[in-house]
């Protein structure tokens, strides 16, 4: 009978060794040649009359191997299911030796494996933490540029003869020259669109009062901020940090000049933005804009104050991981193997992962978080109506349900609908049990934050 035994090799580092004798694997070794000597199909013999001296010759080797190999496995899984250690993942096999199995000589065999053990922790004490809900109002400058961006997507293109406006969509044709603006034999050349607002300001002094055909000569990075030069160096086929393309000058060739006329804010325009509101004055489309401002800055605000509780739970919960096992396991694990550079260079990120993991799956357990199916549906219909923005969907709405009721067998589908409503069931409790503190920054401040923190 096969055995296991266990020994430590490691912080969290165990090693488990599974023995197997030939009474574990001949028994079985022999009735698969039987049976595959009833089955085989090999030229010159009828099906079922295959010598078994021939069977064995050509596959007794791979069924032995096979026969001792679900021995340990078997023996392996009884022992895991039996003692419930906490481990990550499956066993990692230490290096074994298959090349020593001689079917013409039975033997008994011992196998390797080694496991990563989950630590113990205690959790941070949520009163402890320090953290703000950064609040943003909506400004009347908000409000205006959106209504400027209805309008314009609204309204209805013109072609002006002259620039006389920073609004000017320009089609440009970008030919490679010299200081000089003479241009270079074999140079870039490439027509593109720009809005000339998004130009340096000195750059579109020199356009305005231009015509078609007219051309101005230009240094890239002098001509366009940093945001805006890396869009233009790749789209000139450069790499967006070419620090010499962005020195090259090019000779901006004025092919066609537009200008959006604005659609006029009139209750017909109110009601093709919002077709399923009332709204017939300009204060009352403001008032909708604001609001719908401010609700988007609130989301943005509770996902940066879920950053800051990310941070603190998984920068204050102290937790020692098996490294070895695992930066193995990360290597190995994956439908390709790792180099060990790869691995060093993912394993920080790996394991924050993996600890944040830890973290939540015990505080949705100990504090019994759950996901109806009645609020998976309702998460789904949401997300639906959100798809279809203001769009008037008319009164027959019930082949939403039927379009829900298809999401609820795609596993794929509602494992992301779970994870999300669950996390935020997570975020929810974790709020609760800290202090906040409100303080009122800018939209730009803000979405500094953001960008400082990503997960």
């Amino acid at each position: 009978m096969g055995t296991v035994t266990r020994e430590n090799i490691g912080q969290l580092h165990d090693k488990l060794t599974v023995k197997v004798s030939k009474d574990d694997y001949l028994p079985t070794f022999d009735k698969k040649l039987k049976e595959y000597s009833k089955t085989a199909n090999i030229p010159g013999f009828r099906k079922g009359m295959v010598p078994a001296g021939m069977i064995r010759k050509m596959h007794g080797a791979s069924i032995f191997t096979d026969e001792i190999l679900k021995s340990v496995e078997k023996e392996l899984y009884t022992w895991l299911n039996s003692e419930k250690p906490e481990i990550f993942g499956q066993p990692l096999p230490l290096s074994n030796h298959l090349r020593n199995m001689d079917m013409n000589n039975p033997a008994d065999y011992e196998f390797a494996f080694e496991i990563g053990l989950k630590p113990d922790y205690t959790l941070v004490d949520f009163a402890k933490a320090k953290v703000t809900l950064y609040k943003v109002g909506a400004t009347d400058a908000m409000v205006d540029e959106e209504i400027s961006r209805m309008q314009i997507k609204g309204g209805s293109m013109t072609e002006p003869e002259t620039i006389d406006n920073d609004e000017n969509v320009l089609n440009i044709l970008f030919t490679e020259a010299d200081k000089e603006g003479a241009i270079i034999e074999g140079g870039v050349s490439k027509e593109n669109s720009v809005i000339l607002k998004y130009l340096t300001a000195a750059t579109q002094k020199k356009f305005m009062g231009k015509n078609v055909n007219e051309t101005v000569t230009v240094q890239l990075s002098k001509a366009f901020g940093d945001d805006k030069l890396e869009i233009f160096l790749q789209d000139l086929g450069f790499d967006k940090n070419d620090k010499d393309a962005a020195k090259k000058y090019f000779n901006l060739q004025i092919v066609k000049i537009g200008l959006v006329q604005k659609r006029a804010l009139t209750e017909d325009f109110f009601k093709e933005i919002y077709p399923t509101k009332e709204i017939k004055t300009e204060i009352e489309l403001r008032d909708s804009i604001k609001e719908e401002i401010e609700n988007y800055w609130k989301g943005q605000s509770r996902n940066q104050l879920q950053d800051q509780l990310y941070h603190y739970l998984l920068d204050e919960t102290k937790m020692d991981f098996p490294v070895e096992f695992l930066k193995r396991w990360l290597q190995t694990g994956g439908d390709k193997e790792k180099t060990p550079e790869q691995v060093e260079t993912e394993f920080p990120t790996f394991n924050n992962q993996l600890k944040w993991t830890l973290i939540s799956d015990k505080l949705i357990k100990e504090n019994r978080l759950e996901v109806a199916d009645d609020e998976l549906r309702e998460y789904m219909k949401v997300e639906i109506m959100r798809y279809f923005g203001t769009m008037n969907l008319g009164e027959d709405t019930g082949w939403i349900e039927s379009y829900i009721d298809r999401m609820m067998k795609d596993e794929k589908q509602v494992d992301s609908s779970y994870r999300r409503l669950i996390t935020d069931k997570l975020f929810n409790w974790i709020e609760g049990q800290t202090k906040t503190n409100e303080k009122e920054v800018t939209a730009d401040e803000l979405t500094a934050m953001q960008h400082h923190h990503e997960h």
